[in-house]
């Protein structure tokens, strides 16, 4: 066992005295180090139970006759940090948990770990963790948040965004705005729709890093601890076998979340965090294949903000087993790959179905022929750029309008605000790529604001940044090469005519050869907006959105 470097002979006198000063008792030094990973706080919503969940795996670990160790994680909570400075602060941590998490297993040893995450940094941080450290891993999340209710109907932060717009608006009261403020978020949990953390979890299934369930047992039901107890167990006999997430984690794996991606109608940030994770276990994962795997997958849940089911509603159909069950009947998934159950896909699936077509679709009837994401390219994103397809209203497919630049949020938002953009308009906003914000900011507010004055049939955005899970609409955002680096989109000017073609996946903007070389001729880099801390490294080593926004040392 790995383990032993600390734990075995003479030399290790020091390190077992130190184990001694941690209340270990031999009985426990001579069982397997099983490290946990607790991503537990008290601001984040969906990591305030995980307490209970890591109880339960210590003690399913215990059970199963190994010695289990805690350790933290850190996780940004994306809702708080949405709109101000906190917003350049979340996807960098992404980096730090995986960096951490690798510096903690390592230093000390551990023979497997036990990942506790929920939200939407920390699932992907700690995947390329274990990718990165490959030693036995498994994952059981903190689960969804249940939805809220309002005038009888569900719903959720997604929807209070929305609501705030409309506030703005003049559309509603500020006593239904408080209304709403009260009762979209009723539990913990991770929120309610299919926004990046339920989208990673789900995912997180399909991989084969997770249990069934993992992506949808809502956090306050009694299931969720049986399934972190399981868990607790199961990474006993992964550590047996030598089951390690890089032969879990291969290329086809990574096809099949793509596949699965696709039907569930995730967020668009897994075309950040999948190549992320692939890099880390020595696969380069190029988005643009999404396209490939979208033509022939069709789109079979309109979870929140797509439509009016929530995850919640996904796990009484029967999960994101059933969902690949009913893929599965076209052919489209690899089903003998090795999973963290110590099954094949094939095994794991068997005897799913689907318990409520008007959830999941079934194959013969869904709600698109094609999947729920697209990449697109074109002189705006010469590299490319994401949308979440079957979040846009059939209208916007396509679109031709005069763009309306922004080099930043804040500017954009007041104008949404103060009724200066009008429908027809493609509002651009720019120098908030990985590089360029530093961070990458969520735009979850300006696309909120856009939905809640009524124009999100009638109006796009486009950004180097990227949208929240909850964003719905023709948000296209991930464009790469971010304007920070010299982009198209940072030659763009007022009043360009943009077109979209989202079912043909380009994107352009009308502009002569010429004019787009004189424009690039008169170009200067910007001064970086934060040159001190944690942000001033991050901006140095990032890379563009359509990489995963890796951290790459450069070449000397």
């Amino acid at each position: 066992m790995r383990s032993d470097a600390i734990k075995k002979g003479a030399q290790s006198a020091p390190h077992r005295s130190l184990l001694n000063a941690l209340g270990l008792t031999k009985e426990e030094m001579n069982k397997p180090l099983i490290g946990i990973v607790s991503s537990q706080n008290d601001i984040v919503p969906g990591h305030m139970n995980l307490d209970k969940i890591v109880e339960a795996v210590k003690l399913g670990v215990a059970m199963a006759g190994g010695t289990p160790i805690v350790f933290p994680a850190i996780a940004v909570c994306d809702g708080i940090a949405m709109g101000h400075l906190g917003m350049k602060y979340s996807l960098v941590t992404r980096d730090l948990i995986a960096d951490s998490t690798e510096a903690m297993a390592m230093a000390h040893a551990f023979d497997a770990l036990v990942m506790v995450p929920n939200c939407d940094k920390n699932i992907p941080g700690l995947l390329m963790a274990a990718a990165r450290v490959n030693i036995p891993t498994i994952f059981v999340s903190g689960g969804p948040m249940l939805a809220g209710k309002v005038d009888g109907c569900k719903t959720s932060l997604s929807s209070l965004f929305e609501a705030v717009g409309a506030y703005n608006a003049g559309k509603i009261t500020e006593e239904k705005l408080e209304e709403f403020e009260n009762k979209a978020c009723p539990t913990c949990g991770s929120c309610s729709g299919m926004f990046t953390a339920n989208s990673m979890n789900c995912l997180t299934e399909v991989l084969g890093m997770a249990l069934p369930g993992n992506g949808t047992i809502p956090a306050v039901y009694s299931d969720r601890i049986k399934l972190a107890k399981h868990t607790g167990m199961k990474i006993m006999e992964l550590l047996e076998k030598n089951i390690r997430p890089r032969d879990i984690m291969t290329l086809d794996a990574f096809k099949n979340a793509l596949t699965m991606d696709m039907a569930l109608g995730c967020s668009t940030n897994s075309m950040l965090h999948l190549p992320a994770i692939a890099h880390e276990a020595g696969i380069e994962l190029n988005i643009e294949m999404a396209n490939e795997i979208s033509a022939k997958t069709p789109n079979l849940c309109h979870l929140a903000p797509a439509g009016p089911t929530y995850i919640e509603d996904l796990h009484e159909a029967g999960g994101v087993y059933a969902v690949m069950s009913e893929i599965n009947k076209l052919g489209l998934l690899k089903t003998d790959l090795i999973t963290c159950t110590g099954k094949t896909v094939a095994e794991n699936i068997k005897g799913c179905y689907n318990k409520n077509p008007e959830v999941i679709r079934p194959v013969e009837n869904p709600f698109s022929e094609t999947g729920g994401i697209a990449v697109l390219k074109g002189n705006l994103a010469p590299d490319s750029c994401v949308v979440k397809r079957s979040a846009v209203a059939p209208e916007m497919l396509k679109h031709e309008g005069p763009a309306r630049v922004f080099d930043c949020e804040e500017d954009a938002l007041e104008a949404i605000n103060s009724g200066k953009i009008v429908a027809g308009d493609v509002v651009v906003i720019r120098y908030e790529g990985p590089k360029g914000g530093p961070g990458m900011r969520e735009m979850l507010n300006p696309t909120s604001a856009i939905i809640g004055r009524g124009l999100g049939s009638t109006v796009a955005l486009i950004t180097d940044g990227r949208f929240s899970g909850a964003t719905r609409g023709a948000a296209i955002g991930h464009v790469s090469p971010e304007a920070a680096v010299g982009g198209n989109i940072a030659l763009v000017e007022e009043g360009d005519i943009i077109q979209i073609d989202i079912t043909a996946n380009t994107i352009n903007f009308v502009i002569s050869d010429e004019e787009l070389e004189r424009r690039r001729a008169n170009w200067k880099p910007r001064q970086p907006k934060i040159t001190t801390g944690y942000l001033a490294r991050y901006a140095a080593l990032v890379t563009s959105g359509n990489r995963g926004a890796i951290l790459e040392v450069p070449k000397p």
